[in-house]
């Protein structure tokens, strides 16, 4: 199993928003992923706004190419979520999940 790592900073008043656009759009679009597990969105307040921690559990690197393209480690932000945070990570970071 592979996680992926993505961190991003929503303004704040948009905080909640872009939790829904995850809810509504994002996770209902992985979860038509071949090799999709699961995702945790994890947040929590920072100076500059509210940090979000979004991980996702593929079964390979092969269903993570199904969703991010073949340049594995960008991060895919769509423009309406880009309006959201003050700052993102352009890439995102794989991990081989070991234990559990």
């Amino acid at each position: 199993m592979i996680a992926r790592h993505w961190r991003g900073v929503a303004r704040p008043e948009r905080a909640d928003e872009y939790v829904e656009h995850l809810r509504r759009t994002t996770l209902p679009e992985l979860a038509r992923i071949d090799g999709f597990i699961s995702a945790t969105i994890m947040r929590r307040s920072v100076a500059e706004g509210i940090e979000f921690l979004i991980v996702t559990f593929w079964d390979s690197l092969e269903a993570i190419a199904r969703f991010a393209g073949p340049e594995l480690e960008r991060a895919v932000v769509p423009d309406g979520v880009r309006r959201m945070m003050i700052e993102f990570e352009p890439s995102a970071r794989h991990y081989e999940v070991v234990a559990t």
